[in-house]
Formats: structure tokens, C-alpha cells, sequence
């Protein structure tokens, strides 16, 4: 017999802009209370998978189903099940938090003792009650972001979907986000979430996929995606001067299979690291690249996101 539908599920979606194809065929689903966790760099068709899968844009082809509602020809009723927090802050400076949240949700059909209810529920849920009738002007970023976070809760959307939803926060709200969003999830909210914070997929996501070009290019648990280096490691050079020679110059040794570079870095992908170093450290002085450290990394998602696009996702954010 088979299980409950998915809470998510978006098959072969397909986006152009003219001649250019944003999004490529691409399928992926998240279960019921499950965290899943979206990566790729810019350009990777990332932003316009997440804009479909939320009804903002309508996919060339492909469907999207949410809780086995289909965007495309029930919009209004599956645009009702999705809560989602954009990277962009979106809310009136000058109104409270409180007055903020009546609005939105009104936007969604709550009134009355439903809607008093359901605000002071998601004020609760983002640690912010005792804030509630404080203008938005004077919240820090951080705090900004969780009211937004807020917002796509009131409606008690089967599915949340949170676009980088730390960037630029201090290091308190970011860790009342996350804490937050990890409460959602252990109440058995399905969750998408993106950021160029690898320990924050980590941290949070069951499933990750990893999205380039278009496509769905590597998929499963975090243990599912490292299996596929051959426990290669990754080895991050702190280098002054020269650091785009030492990268061709590594990328040519042995057992190195990705060699990037960025100011005062170089990191790279490469099976039994710790036995590159002295060739690797012949090849800096060899192109006058100065090594003031050198870091080996067991195998880690970001050493996967690396080998797969050939940028570590920080730089491809």
C-alpha cells in the first residue's frame, strides 16, 4: 500500500527566457514534514525553481503539485498551502509588528478571533511577543526577518519555503531563526530551504538537492552525497600573491580533481589531501605564491558542491 502524497512535487519543470533555458527539466519532492534543503550558484535556475514551485511564475512546462493541488490548474487554492519568506525584506516600516501581520493576514482571508489568534501564535513562534506593538523601523535586521517568517505562517501553509532567510542577520537572530525553523519542522512542517550557509543545510535538512545549469544534479542526505567524492578532501590554502597561478598549478597534480581560487585563497578537491602538501607546497614556491596555512578538511558538503559545480557555494551565492 502506498504511502501519504508528498507535500511537494515538482515534475520536469521547464523556464525559458527567449533563448535561454532557466530551468531545465527539473523534478524533485519533499515529503511530509521533511527539510529540505535547495542548492546551487547563481545562474543555477535556483531563484526561478523556488518563483514556480510558489505560483509567482508559470513553468513552459512541468507541473507542480502542492499537497496534490495543482498550481497550474487550481492556482488560487495550491498558492494557499505555501508559505513563503523571499531573501527581500516585506513589510511596512512605519506599522508594528502586530499591525504588520493583520494585514497579511487579511491578505489571506483571516479575521476576527482568527486572525488575533494566528498573530499572536507566529509572534510566539519567532520569539518576538514581547515586541508585538514595536514599530518595524526600530528592529534590527534579524529581527525584521523573523517577522517575515511570520507573516508566511499565519495562513498554517502546509508547505514553507525560505529563500536565504539569514543573510546579512546578526549571529543571535540567526540562531533564533534557525532554532525557529527546526521547532517548525519538528511539529511536522515540510520545509524548502536555501542559503549559502553550508552548516545551516547541514544543520537543518534532511534531503538536499543541488541544482546547476537547470537540472537537478546530485540529490540525498548528506551521507548519501559525500559517498559520491571517494572520500576525497578538501584542502584550503591561505596564500598571498599569485593565488589564480597556484590554482593551475595545483589543479595539475595528481589526485586533484577541482582547484579554485578567490582573494588570499585557494581550495581544492583532491583524494589523500595530506599527501599532496609537500608537491603542493613545491608548486607555491615554484609560481611565488607565499602559504601562510593550509587547512585538510575530511569530506563535507561543501567539498560535494564544490566537485559537483566547481565553486564552493559561498562564492556562488
Amino acid at each position: 500500500m502506498s504511502g501519504p502524497a508528498p507535500v511537494l512535487e515538482a515534475r520536469d519543470l521547464t523556464r525559458r527566457y527567449g533563448s535561454f533555458t532557466a530551468v531545465d527539466g527539473l523534478s524533485f519532492q519533499v515529503e511530509a514534514g521533511e527539510p529540505y534543503g535547495l542548492l546551487g550558484p547563481n545562474g543555477a535556475g535556483k531563484s526561478t525553481t523556488l518563483s514556480m514551485v510558489c505560483g509567482l511564475q508559470a513553468p513552459d512546462a512541468g507541473e507542480v503539485l502542492v499537497d496534490g493541488v495543482s498550481m497550474t490548474e487550481r492556482p488560487s487554492e495550491a498558492k494557499a498551502r505555501v508559505g513563503f519568506v523571499p531573501q527581500e525584506i516585506a513589510l511596512y516600516h512605519d506599522l508594528s509588528a502586530r499591525e504588520n501581520l493583520a494585514f497579511f493576514g487579511r491578505l489571506h482571508g483571516l479575521r476576527g478571533g482568527n486572525l488575533t489568534r494566528r498573530i499572536a501564535e507566529v509572534l510566539e513562534l519567532v520569539r518576538l511577543s514581547d515586541r508585538a506593538d514595536h514599530r518595524i523601523e526600530t528592529f534590527s535586521g534579524g529581527m525584521q526577518r523573523r517577522v517575515n517568517i511570520a507573516a508566511a505562517l499565519l495562513h498554517e501553509p502546509a508547505l514553507l519555503i525560505l529563500d536565504e532567510p539569514t543573510v546579512g542577520v546578526d549571529p543571535q537572530s540567526r540562531t533564533a531563526i534557525l532554532d525557529g525553523i527546526a521547532d517548525l519542522n519538528d511539529a511536522g512542517m515540510a520545509i524548502v530551504y536555501t542559503s549559502h550557509y553550508m552548516e545551516e543545510v547541514e544543520r537543518l535538512c534532511r534531503r538536499i538537492g543541488i541544482v546547476d545549469g537547470g537540472r537537478l544534479i546530485a540529490e540525498g542526505t548528506r551521507h548519501e552525497l559525500i559517498e559520491r567524492l571517494d572520500r576525497a578532501d578538501r584542502v584550503e590554502l591561505d596564500v598571498r600573491d599569485h593565488e589564480e597561478r597556484l590554482a593551475t598549478a595545483a589543479a595539475e597534480l595528481d589526485g586533484v580533481t577541482h582547484a579554485t581560487h578567490g582573494p588570499g585563497t585557494v581550495s581544492l578537491v583532491a583524494r589523500a589531501g595530506r599527501r599532496l602538501l609537500p608537491a603542493l607546497l613545491e608548486r607555491a614556491a615554484r609560481v611565488g605564491a607565499e602559504v601562510a596555512s593550509v587547512q585538510v578538511i575530511e569530506p563535507d558538503l561543501e567539498a560535494v558542491f564544490l566537485h559537483l559545480t566547481g565553486r564552493a557555494l559561498r562564492d556562488a551565492a
